[in-house]
């Protein structure tokens, strides 16, 4: 299975609809920070990854054909180069909308607490050190800095990509430009709309509650 497609966008920008999308026109599996536990496995590659060390990037995504949300986007790049032929989607938001889905999801206390204290394996625990601080440099609860690194991400990625290999994504822009880029048609049925703020947070709660580590 070749590796087709790349999502560059950080978390929150509509990702897990983006992976719906990505499947229901055939780029699928498609890897999300989902995949990650429900592959226990998969966590040693991406702590490795973290702290810097090499990683077989083509043996961990041998069964996927695309790849969206953190912790993919986070190692966009390297990614390009390992898989030269895939197109790259850098997924959108206004920043600011962003900021607020964000803290009242994946950073917010409880879950930031849940994902990187007590049993959690040092390789998850890794992995979020790199995407929840070191991305932000410890300061991902302050709005106009965590906004700057959003925006500064966004152009980092402009520059990395050629332009006809890059889809700049707005999150609500529905088919008709993911299929133009990907050259596949529309299909009959709405653009997937899933993982809300409140949707995360029940997920999230059943998650954490099954391994024993929150409510």
């Amino acid at each position: 299975m070749s590796f087709d497609v790349i999502g560059a966008g950080f978390g929150r920008t509509g990702t897990l609809s983006l992976k719906g999308a990505l499947e229901k026109l055939g780029f699928g599996p498609c890897y999300h920070m989902i995949e990650v536990f429900s592959n226990p496995a998969h966590t040693a590659y991406w702590g490795a990854a973290a702290r810097g060390e090499n990683v077989d990037w083509k043996e961990l995504l041998e069964n996927y054909q695309s790849g969206v949300d953190w912790p993919i986007s986070t190692y966009y790049k390297e990614l390009s180069e390992i898989f030269p032929e895939a197109k790259v989607i850098l997924s959108v938001r206004e920043p600011h909308g962003w900021f607020k889905s964000l803290h009242n999801t994946i950073f917010s206390k409880e879950n930031q607490a849940n994902l990187t204290q007590g049993e959690v394996p040092q390789d998850v625990k890794d992995m979020m050190h790199k995407i929840m601080v070191e991305t932000f440099d410890g300061k991902n609860d302050i709005e106009d800095h965590a906004v700057k690194v959003f925006n500064d991400h966004i152009a980092q990625v402009k520059a990395d990509i050629e332009p006809d290999r890059l889809l700049v994504y707005e999150v609500g822009s529905g088919w008709e430009p993911l299929c133009a880029f990907l050259g596949v048609p529309v299909p009959n049925e709405p653009y997937p709309s899933t993982n809300s703020t409140e949707e995360f947070q029940n997920r999230a709660g059943e998650v954490h509650a099954a391994r024993g580590d929150g409510s």
